[in-house]
């Protein structure tokens, strides 16, 4: 009685402190921010704010990785607060996904719980693959807090007993025992829970093992909405917290705290006044090679500077910097060294931790840039960047971080590569090249040359996405021709260059950013053993493979549930079923978990049945590498490996607030159940470092929406009585359904005795002994061209000849011929007396060459003029040693290799004019020859199009029409000519047609010239008469000198002169037209036409009108009637060329009367024709046509005449339109302008032409 007296003071005690210890304060819904260091690559993660709500549901999250090994995403805090995120590391076959930068989602957003709708990795194109619980991290974590919608909302001051109520539902609180001390410490005992055969008659309890707790509210931050928490881990007692204010409004941090505390997370310590009290800090990041190493960033919108403590935060300097940073890349072994990525797309680079910076590259693509990789680049400062040069293409640089100017860069991919598709990852380097819709991969390996990626000839892949590059050995999901929401796996040889299928129908889904999500899972501690989702007749089924790939099986089911009840589950038709995909959050276990330092077991959450389902789901183990499992809880739950993976710790993935964890030191088959807190705490995330020997971990959350942060930090230590010895061992065979030879080997392993209270040793032995078995036909691959029958034989696929490979031997030499088998890379077996699987050592016999291919590097069949072409020859059969190999390149030019090795790194050829050139390469040896060729098309951009055509023709007669070009081509474009409204173009390869127009009027005539993707078009209007007569203009010299040679100014100098001509003779404009030649002196042509409105039917009498007309014109110019003012005090007079005879009146005596007038003119013209009969000269044919119709000016253009009889004058002695045209492109392209451009300079053009 005495006793339970003194307990109920006591409770009533600890009830007291509780209310006036820990009040609750308001405090914003919050979410999940995490900023990962992982693979030494950081990225900003943002956050969206959710409302206030009264209950709290699950949420899922929103993730958003790079390529570039860095982490970028939005998380969404779930009911128990946990938050999905995924570390982006580089060799974990986890998520991996493809996304630009961070994405932020809508206010509000709720989704389904965090980890049961999505999937394992996730690809981009040549993603990292990153691993996800593989370094479960402790540094540099966001926790943003959300509540869902039906939480019930609390006031400022409430009770205890208020929590208690509301949390009753979900947990059984009067079993509850707590033992308060005055300081907050706390420590729980614990309950019992056996599952299985365990829950049969078992003993609750054994011991009394506990937890100590102590709790810390982070006072005076309720309005701070986000959080990062840093750990220093490697037994270090400091953790940093930076809590921000993260305004949504304004899209800012508007207020922050930094937060430090030097004894595991008992007390923190506000550090405001030592970054600066006004100072806003927006991230923090951690030196993964020195976590004593912190960089923190200030919100630019206040002010760009750096904060940097080399003491875990104990002090801090600041430096300002001119850019803002997105992601930081920190080298893997140089502490010091950073890449910095920012807004502006350029990439800095800092070797003293941030204090100064220097530009590398700009135009740089986000999360495209690499540090070097240790023993593989020559030089540790080395960058690898992908640099964006247009739309939807790409470059892919090397240079050195400090000296990266462009005579300092290396180019190694030979062209360009697509945006987004650079990887540079373990030994190997991935692009991605597309062209007329068709992806081409390429791969470096050990950074020697590209080679092109081959997959099985008809695979025909529409997508790509790299998994993993463990081991010296690539796997790739990809998604066939015939395939539409599943991928295939395909797995490599070492230099990542011949892959072959593993496993079909891969489940695949998009993630929330766009990014390739793929069902797929390496377990950790046990070589080459894979989980992953097929979808098999409509159904998706976990499989699993214990030979990397080489035979897959369904997994078996528990034999009972977690009460002890009989399951009836019996394959195929009933398997166990998991989901496969990485823990988003660091946080959280995620759905499925393994640990190096415990091989064998994984903890997963999955069904059972015909198919996998997010229903009624519960959590399975296996302790044997999964031969047979077992169910350990009907509900979700997180879980982590404690004490270097000797316990495990269980967290239930509720929406409700909880109190208490499960720990497990018997690999699950029984739970102990403690207490964390004596209120009910809605967790957001559990922290830990795995690999200390402290046996600290720390719950983040929160006690209602209005109260503070609250830090719980528990010491486990108590749950151990003592250290293992060498008799709390025991040891476990590793099996495959009974085969003892995994991997080629007979393992067997070392684990604890299960239910032995001891802590064990960080550095044990998990391997007790290993040796070697006898090759089978799994411990082998096919080869590339062969396929796995179902007898388990490789057999050559029908498309592949066995004897047609290529051989590099010569006759002296033997080769290893392939038998269909590789060995699967790690595998250890050995083999027997006969080698029936390895390749085979042959003689080599001589071959005549045989399949000899010829292409271009990136295989196109056109090239800029003046760029270096790649050419690649392949022989497919062949003595490749003792076979010459001449290269024709079309242009003159050959070349000639002893052998085809010589060729390996492609032949660079550059052409110096265009042109169609046809390159052949001949392979010759002592017993025959082979040849291929291609014609490749060598062109230069296009500058300018002119269309040369006449002003006037006539109907039914053929006009020429010419299109100049600049700079001139050879053979290289195509040319479509629209005559007026006409649906379909004609299209010729030369640059001239001949055409006859049938239709009097305006007729507009258009050519497009075509250069490979490059179309310019140029148009003229035409007009077309029966018949019209022409005289030849000349101008005074002051023109000249106001002349810019440009067709606006011809045009408007025209249409002056026109109008002077029919107001001195009275003659309609609509029948005059006055076209203006290009160049100096200036000169032009008068056509005179027939009146529109005369009968077509008295076509001689209106020939005559046009000839009267015709000679007033003359007799005007000649007496310098024709007059315009060019501009004040500057008159032009426009003269006939070739002035006859002097006129016989005084040309300022025209008022004299029109019957002198007509007299004269009757006189003159009597006179000309006269001399013109006597001296049989030849009337000039009006159009003037050159030799070559290629490069007439467009504007040099006489009108064709009106018969073939009639006599011409040839203008043989005139300066070609040839000649006109290319002078003035020139003066064009130089800029030449008026009085200070080259002058063309011609002839006297003869008086008049008539027809």
């Amino acid at each position: 009685m005495e006793t339970m007296v003194r307990q109920w003071s006591f409770c009533c005690f600890s009830f007291l402190a509780l209310v006036f210890l820990c009040p609750f304060q308001q405090k914003f819904v919050a979410q999940a921010e995490i900023s990962s260091v992982t693979k030494d690559r950081f990225d900003r993660l943002e956050e969206t704010l959710l409302e206030p709500s009264a209950n709290r549901k699950s949420t899922g999250v929103k993730v958003s990785l790079k390529v570039d090994n860095t982490t970028e995403f939005t998380s969404f805090k779930t009911e128990s607060g946990v938050g999905d995120w995924h570390p982006n590391t580089s060799k974990q076959m986890g998520n991996v996904t493809q996304s630009g930068l961070w994405t932020e989602a809508p206010i509000g957003t709720k989704t389904a719980p965090n980890y049961h709708n999505h999937h394992v990795v996730s690809g981009e194109k040549y993603n990292n693959n990153f691993e996800g619980n593989q370094k479960r991290l402790s540094e540099n974590m966001v926790l943003k807090n959300t509540f869902p919608d039906k939480r019930m909302k609390r006031s400022v001051g409430v009770t205890y007993r208020e929590i208690l109520d509301r949390s009753s539902a979900g947990e059984a609180q009067s079993t509850e025992r707590f033992v308060e001390t005055i300081q907050g410490v706390s420590a729980s005992r614990p309950e019992y829970r056996r599952t299985g055969e365990d829950a049969r008659g078992s003993n609750p309890r054994q011991s009394e093992p506990h937890l100590n707790t102590s709790t810390f509210a982070l006072s005076g931050d309720s309005a701070h909405n986000q959080a990062m928490v840093h750990w220093s881990g490697h037994n270090s007692s400091v953790i940093l917290i930076l809590t921000k204010l993260y305004d949504f409004n304004l899209g800012a941090v508007t207020e922050s705290s930094l937060w430090r505390s030097t004894d595991y997370g008992s007390t923190y310590i506000k550090l405001n006044d030592k970054v600066g009290s006004r100072t806003v800090l927006s991230y923090l990041y951690v030196c993964p090679t020195n976590k004593q190493k912190i960089m923190m960033l200030s919100d630019p919108e206040v002010e760009s500077a750096v904060l940097i403590s080399s003491d875990e935060g104990a002090s801090f300097e600041k430096h300002n910097i001119n850019f803002n940073i997105l992601s930081l890349l920190f080298h893997p072994s140089q502490e010091n060294w950073i890449l910095a990525y920012s807004h502006d797309s350029k990439l800095y680079s800092s070797m003293d931790f941030g204090r100064k910076w220097q530009l590398v590259h700009d135009n740089v693509m986000p999360g495209r840039f690499y540090w070097a990789v240790m023993g593989l680049d020559k030089e540790s400062d080395v960058v690898h960047i992908e640099t964006r040069i247009a739309k939807g293409r790409a470059q892919y640089v090397k240079c050195r971080a400090q000296r990266c100017a462009e005579a300092n860069r290396q180019y190694l991919f030979p062209g360009h590569v697509d945006t987004n598709s650079l990887v540079v990852q373990d030994e190997y380097v991935f692009t991605q090249v597309t062209k007329s819709g068709q992806a081409s991969y390429f791969v470096s390996y050990m950074r020697e040359s590209f080679k092109r990626m081959k997959l099985p000839k008809y695979c025909l892949p529409k997508d790509m996405h790299i998994i993993s590059t463990d081991e010296k050995q690539v796997f790739a999901a990809v998604q066939e021709w015939n395939q539409n929401n599943t991928y295939s796996l395909y797995i490599s040889d070492s230099p990542g260059v011949y892959f072959t299928l593993s496993l079909e129908n891969l489940r695949t889904s998009r993630g929330p950013a766009g990014n390739l999500l793929v069902d797929f899972y390496k377990v950790e501690g046990i070589n080459g053993m894979y989980l992953a989702n097929k979808l098999v007749d409509h159904q998706v089924k976990t499989f699993i493979t214990y030979n990397k790939g080489q035979t897959w099986a369904l997994l078996p089911a528990p034999t009972m549930d977690v009460a002890g009840n009989n399951l009836h589950c019996v394959l195929p038709f009933c398997s166990l079923n998991l989901h496969l995909e990485m823990s988003e959050n660091p946080y959280t276990s995620g759905p499925i978990t393994s640990k190096k330092s415990v091989p064998g077991i994984i903890v997963a959450t999955g069904n059972i049945g015909a198919e996998l389902s997010s229903s009624n789901l519960g959590m399975f183990i296996t302790s044997d590498a999964g031969n047979s499992w077992r169910q350990i809880f009907e509900e979700q739950h997180n879980i982590w490996f404690l004490d270097n993976g000797g316990a495990l710790l269980a967290v239930l993935h509720a929406a409700t607030p909880i109190r208490h964890l499960w720990i497990s030191l018997d690999e699950g088959k029984k739970w102990d159940r403690h207490g964390f807190s004596l209120a009910p705490l809605y967790v957001d995330g559990v922290l830990m470092e795995p690999e200390s020997e402290n046996h600290i971990i720390t719950f983040f959350g929160h006690f209602s929406h209005r109260s503070e942060w609250q830090l719980i930090k528990i010491d486990y230590k108590g749950v151990f009585s003592r250290r293992c010895m060498d008799g709390d061992y025991q040891t476990w065979h590793l099996h495959n359904k009974g085969e003892s030879c995994v991997m080629g080997e007979k393992q067997i392993y070392m684990k604890r005795r299960p239910g032995n209270r001891c802590m064990l040793a960080q550095d044990y032995s998990r391997i007790y002994s290993s040796e070697p078995c006898v090759c089978t036909a799994y411990d082998f691959e096919c080869d590339y061209g062969w396929e796995r029958q179902a007898n388990g034989k490789c057999s050559p696929a029908f498309w592949f000849n066995p004897n047609g490979a290529a051989k590099s031997c010569s006759t002296s030499q033997t080769f290893l011929n392939s038998t269909g088998y590789r060995k699967v890379l790690s595998n250890n077996c050995k083999e027997g007396g006969r080698n029936v699987y390895s390749p085979r050592r042959q003689a080599c016999r001589p071959r005549a060459p045989r399949g000899l291919r010829l292409a271009t590097s990136q295989g196109e069949l056109s090239a800029a003029v003046g760029t270096n072409v790649t050419f690649l020859v392949y022989l497919d059969d062949g003595d490749s040693l003792r076979t010459n190999i001449q290269l024709d390149f079309g242009d003159g030019i050959k070349i000639t290799y002893s052998n085809l090795s010589r060729t390996d790194d492609g032949i660079k050829h550059i052409y110096k004019a265009t042109g169609i050139y046809r390159v052949t390469a001949f392979a010759e040896n002592s017993q025959g020859s082979d040849s291929s060729m291609l014609f490749l098309h060598i062109t230069s951009p296009l500058e300018r199009v002119y269309l040369s055509a006449p002003i006037v023709a006539i109907r039914g007669k053929e006009a020429n029409l010419t299109a100049v070009v600049w700079p001139s081509h050879s053979r290289t474009l195509t040319f479509f000519w629209w005559f007026d409204n006409s649906s379909e173009p004609i299209i010729t390869l030369e640059g001239s047609i001949s055409y006859t127009f049938q239709r009097e009027g305006k007729n507009k005539v258009t050519v497009q010239v075509a250069s490979g993707s490059t179309v310019m078009q140029d148009s003229e209007v035409i007009t077309v008469k029966e018949y019209f007569r022409s005289l030849l203009l000349s101008f005074s010299p002051t023109l000249d000198e106001h002349n810019p040679d440009i067709p606006e100014w011809r045009d408007d100098i025209g249409r002056v002169v026109r109008t002077a001509l029919s107001q001195v003779s009275g003659v309609p404009e609509d029948q005059l037209l006055v076209s203006l030649y290009p160049g100096l002196p200036t000169a032009a042509e008068l056509f005179i036409l027939p009146d529109v409105h005369t009968s077509s039917e008295h076509k001689r009498k209106n020939e005559e009108a046009l000839e009267t007309i015709s000679d007033i014109f003359v007799i005007a110019l000649n007496q310098g009637l024709i007059q315009f003012e060019l501009k004040a005090d500057i008159r032009i007079i426009v003269y006939i060329t070739q002035q006859t005879l002097a006129p016989l009146v005084d040309s300022n005596s025209l008022h004299s009367g029109s019957a002198m007038l007509m007299l004269l003119t009757v006189v003159v013209v009597g006179l000309v024709a006269f001399f013109i009969y006597k001296f049989k000269r030849k009337i000039p044919w009006i159009s003037v046509q050159t030799e070559d119709s290629h490069e007439k000016d467009p504007e040099v253009i006489s009108t064709v005449g009106q018969n073939d009889n009639m006599s011409k004058l040839k203008l043989s002695e005139f300066p070609s339109q040839k000649e006109l045209m290319e002078k003035d492109l020139e003066v064009r392209s130089r800029g030449g302008i008026g009085r200070n451009m080259e002058r063309v300079v011609t002839r006297e053009f003869p008086n008049c032409t008539n027809v």
